[in-house]
Formats: C-alpha cells, structure tokens, sequence
C-alpha cells in the first residue's frame, strides 16, 4: 500500500501488538502464552482454526501424516483427527457466535433513539449508528495441556491431570465497512496471522525441557482442554484502522 495514512494505520496495528508469545515464568504453574489475532467476521473462525491446529501440530505427540489447508494466503498445519478436529470447530464456532451476539448489540444499541438523537429533537450522530466509529469486539480462546499424575494425599486415592503449558489467543474483530477499510483488514490479518504462526514455531523449538516424559504407548499421551471466554468489546476503533 503506498499512501501514508494506510501505511500508519497497518503499523499502528503491528504496534499495538505486544512481543507474543510470552511465558508467564515469575509465578509458580505452567508457562503461559499469549498470541494475538485479527480477523474480520467472515474470517475469524477459520483464523482461529489454523492457529489451534498450528499450536496442537508442536504439541499432539500421536503418530500423524503431516497435512495443510490454507487460511488466508498461508498454508498451516492441521491435525487430521476427528475427534481434535471437532473439538477445534466446536470451540471456534463457539467464539464466532460470541462475538456475532456482541456485534448485533453493539448495532442495536446505536440505533436505539436516545437523548441527544435526531428521532427526540437531538443533533445528529449521537447515541445513533452514525456516531458509531465501526463495529467489532474482542474474544479470547485458550488451550491447555496437562499430564496424569498420582494423587500425592494417601486419602484421595487416583490420578489427577496437572497442567504444563497454557496458550491464549486474544483475538480482535473489525467490521470494515468500505472497500478501503476492507483492504486494510485484510493486510492486517495476514499480517497478524502470519506473526502468530512465526511466534508458535519460535517458542517450541526453543522450549522443550518443560515437555513431561511420554509413558503411553499408544494415544494421546497428553490431555487437553480448549476453552472460550468472551473479553471486552469496541478494540476495532481503539486500533486505528478506520
């Protein structure tokens, strides 16, 4: 892109991404990290997708043949198992209709005559959808892998699963509203899915000591969980990309 108000609105999008994945070492627990991704509404599931797939690529210890799709202009990894598989469109599903809800409010919300508006004798673009400065909002998806141990009290007999790594992905949604806004999007996405990717790679070939023993012979040795969990609304306008 050569104008400059496009080239500054892209780089204050990289800039307001924060050095990711980062680990959590100074508190006691599993290593946390952080990834950021930014989609528009009709991207979102699959960005989140290939992110998934790409972290549980470096961390599903099973036999597998190696395969790739393609989301945006990258081809990612995926893990060709039903059931991990479902687990991933179930949960990126989930987030998409979280975010699809909080947009819908959003709009009803300025639409929604209030004092000031043009409907009660008011100025015009207060309270209203042309107050509005764009759509979006922000939602969070996290992963964690754990290792079955023995129970340690002698009263509580079994095992139990102990978590040694957690991932987040804070993903941010911005819903462009004319052809200038949707270019700009969509460099930004490819931009920031590219930066997760390139970030997942870096931290698991230089972070493996934390992995535990694999004692299964067969399966996945190691459990996990894929949870959502909605985070605060409105960042799409504080990004600067409109």
């Amino acid at each position: 892109m050569t104008e400059a108000g496009s080239n500054w609105n892209i780089h204050n999008i990289v800039a307001y991404l924060p050095d990711i994945p980062r680990a959590n070492m100074e508190q006691r627990g599993p290593p946390e990290f952080i990834l950021e991704a930014f989609a528009d509404p009709a991207s979102v599931k699959e960005v989140v997708k290939g992110i998934l797939h790409t972290i549980f690529f470096h961390r599903y210890f099973p036999l597998i043949t190696p395969q790739t799709r393609p989301v945006l202009s990258l081809s990612l990894p995926y893990i060709d198992d039903v059931e991990l598989e479902t687990l991933i469109e179930q949960r990126a599903a989930l987030l998409e209709r979280q975010l699809d809800a909080e947009r819908n409010t959003i709009a009803q919300q300025h639409h929604a005559p209030v004092p000031g508006s043009p409907g009660l004798g008011g100025r015009a673009g207060v309270g209203t959808a042309a107050g509005a400065q764009g759509g979006g909002g922000r939602g969070q998806i996290s992963v964690k892998f754990s290792e079955r141990k023995r129970r340690k009290a002698w009263i509580v007999r079994g095992e139990e699963e102990v978590c040694w790594e957690c991932w987040t992905i804070k993903v941010t949604v911005a819903e462009p509203k004319t052809e200038n806004e949707r270019a700009k999007v969509r460099q930004a996405m490819e931009q920031t899915l590219l930066a997760a990717v390139r970030k997942i790679m870096k931290y698991v070939n230089a972070n493996k000591d934390h992995i535990p023993p694999i004692t299964a012979t067969s399966g996945n040795p190691f459990p996990y969980q894929i949870t959502v969990n909605q985070k605060e609304a409105g960042w799409a306008a504080r990004m600067g990309i409109y």
